[in-house]
């Protein structure tokens, strides 16, 4: 295996011929292992010194990408994280032909433990879904290379598996919600001229970020303290970079002709993946605008054929009254031998 690292944003560009189609022939393929996203995220998130070390077999084929970044706390502790780490990347890992983890695996703890990468501590691998080979084989031969290696629970996404048919989702909630769930969907459509759409070519897109942000920080205190202006800028470039990509979907609904509730998803392989949402609580909350625009996404992905409604991170109530089940993503954590 022969390795090249990158330190800087022309590293993602160096890789964009073959950046996604490695991930594609990966044991997890995720937006947020995606070149567009990962780019994104480290031009306007990123902090610390980027590296981007690439894995080649002896024929020259990319076969691991390993996207990591260091940080050196106030203690002087010097991390190496995933780039995307931690709070809006919901899944991450090393990018891995499958069939090759652990000759890979091999290749990159071998480097990481060379001269040139000598200035760590320890590696925390965040929000890594709980198939990846990772925990097994990365584990195994951490431990083989003289490395402590411990496995935490991070967080929950919980995840509903789409039936064919909306009536056949429905049957599957307990009576209660689904109920509830008609009973809301109706109510709107009866006391409020209401229409929903999601965000396609023909609208202006910078437009409609800005009303989404706006709607988000309405919702409530944390979320409008956590969308500052970094946060902002962010969100902005990753949603044109995304409907580029073809992988945006930015839903509204309007209630007598004003936006009441948002929903920040991504439209990704098979999967719905519901990112970030928005709402105003102060129009028309008695009309549920935010729980039936949930409802309308989930039919839509039905209708579109998709496979899965992912929630993403977090264990809200609401997530598990819709259906959803959880899955766990983890933090992994490799220790340098001395550091404690």
């Amino acid at each position: 295996m022969k390795i090249e690292t990158y330190t800087d944003l022309s590293g993602f560009d160096a890789l964009s011929g073959e950046w996604n189609d490695l991930l594609k022939r990966s044991a997890f393929d995720t937006l947020f292992l995606t070149r567009e996203w990962q780019r994104t995220w480290w031009e306007h998130l990123g902090e610390g010194d980027l590296f981007l070390i690439n894995i080649r077999d002896d024929q020259g084929h990319l076969a691991g990408i390993a996207p990591l970044y260091r940080t050196v706390s106030a203690s002087g502790e010097r991390t190496l994280n995933i780039v995307g780490c931690v709070d809006v990347s919901d899944y991450l890992d090393i990018i891995v032909a499958q069939g090759r983890e652990r000759k890979v695996y091999s290749a990159l703890l071998d480097y990481l433990d060379s001269a040139e990468m000598a200035g760590w501590d320890a590696a925390e691998l965040c929000n890594v879904p709980e198939i990846s080979p990772a925990h097994q084989a990365l584990a195994e031969m951490a431990v083989e290379h003289g490395y402590e290696f411990r496995t935490v629970v991070e967080d929950v996404c919980p995840v509903i598996d789409l039936p064919a048919t909306w009536d056949e989702y429905l049957a599957s909630l307990d009576k209660k919600q689904r109920h509830e769930t008609r009973r809301k969907m109706r109510r709107i459509e009866r006391e409020a001229n209401v229409r929903w759409y999601i965000v396609d070519q023909d609208r202006d897109l910078a437009e409609e970020i800005e009303a989404f942000i706006e709607l988000h920080q309405k919702s409530s205190t944390d979320k409008d303290d956590f969308m500052d202006e970094q946060m902002k800028g962010f969100f902005r470039a990753v949603a044109h970079v995304l409907q580029t990509a073809g992988w945006l979907q930015l839903a509204f609904i309007e209630v007598d002709g004003q936006k009441a509730a948002s929903m920040l998803n991504f439209d990704y392989e098979d999967a719905i993946l519901v990112y970030n949402s928005g709402y105003d609580p102060q129009y028309q909350a008695h009309l549920s605008p935010g729980i039936v625009l949930l409802a309308y996404c989930i039919q839509h992905a039905i209708e579109l054929s998709r496979a899965r409604f992912d929630f993403l991170r977090g264990d809200e109530p609401y997530k598990y009254r819709f259906g959803a089940k959880d899955t766990k993503v983890y933090r992994l954590v490799i220790v340098r031998s001395g550091y404690e």
